[in-house]
């Protein structure tokens, strides 16, 4: 059970993306400036970014390491819940639809956050 705590913030994020993610539609801001440059794709890129920066810290802080199979891991992890929201935004959401660019620009941002977390490594958690 100790090693949860290294997790707390990757899980509460999780079940922010979760939540955000399956807000209804009528509740989304609607501007043409936001369609116009895909605002929605960029926050996909930062939720699951962050999504996988917080786990990839979680378990190096947990184990004091990380390999790429971990970090592959991560990502293909992040993909696959872009996914599941897409489709609990389709089937379950209200005023939501399934996107595949989204599952595109989560997984764009999952690669990011592993992309973040080497800058992290390097520059804050090495010992």
């Amino acid at each position: 059970m100790r090693i949860i705590r290294y997790y707390w913030p990757a899980i509460l994020w999780i079940l922010l993306v979760l939540y955000l993610c399956t807000l209804p539609g009528s509740d989304l801001p609607k501007d043409p400036f936001f369609e116009k440059i895909h605002m929605d794709k960029i926050v996909h890129l930062g939720l699951f970014g962050c999504t996988v920066l917080l786990l990839c810290i979680g378990y190096y802080r947990s184990k004091g390491h990380i390999s790429a199979l971990t970090l592959t891991l991560f990502w293909l992890i992040a993909a696959f819940y872009g996914l599941v929201i897409e489709y609990i935004q389709k089937y379950w959401a209200v005023d939501r639809s399934f996107d595949m660019m989204d599952v595109v620009a989560d997984s764009i941002g999952a690669l990011c956050g592993i992309i973040a977390f080497l800058f992290v490594r390097k520059w804050w958690l090495k010992k």
